[in-house]
């Protein structure tokens, strides 16, 4: 089982715990707060992700040996909780895992591929997107 799939795992497990996507919901925006934010001067048009509906910045170094490490933050609540899950999932693993990622099919196992807006979900999208260009 590759680390990614051991990881989403881990979360399908967290979210049987709810009874429907609004408590899901509330769970990705409690993920959200536990996130550190970042410094003021991180935040910047070459950190900010474009597509989203809200304010979202990424922050990525790439490790060694093919690793990207990121940290994020956001304005709306869901946006950081999304943000949070993304990092549960991808942060720290080769860019392979990331490249063959799809969010789409995530959503879906999750149960959230209806519950997300269309605006949400371009913009996770969008933050994808960045992630799989800082791993081509």
């Amino acid at each position: 089982m590759s680390e990614f799939q051991a990881r989403l795992n881990d979360l399908l497990d967290e979210f049987e715990l709810f009874d429907d996507w609004e408590e899901r919901y509330r769970y990705i925006i409690d993920l959200g707060k536990d996130l550190a934010p970042l410094k003021p001067e991180e935040k910047t048009e070459a950190t900010k992700v474009l597509g989203c509906a809200s304010q979202v910045w990424l922050v990525m170094d790439k490790g060694p040996e093919g690793i990207l490490r990121f940290r994020g933050e956001s304005d709306a609540f869901i946006v950081k909780g999304l943000i949070a899950v993304l990092i549960r999932l991808l942060d720290g693993l080769a860019y392979s895992e990331i490249q063959d990622f799809s969010i789409r099919d995530t959503l879906a196992k999750l149960g959230l591929n209806e519950a997300l807006s269309s605006q949400r979900t371009n913009g996770l999208m969008s933050m994808v997107e960045r992630l799989k260009k800082a791993t081509a």
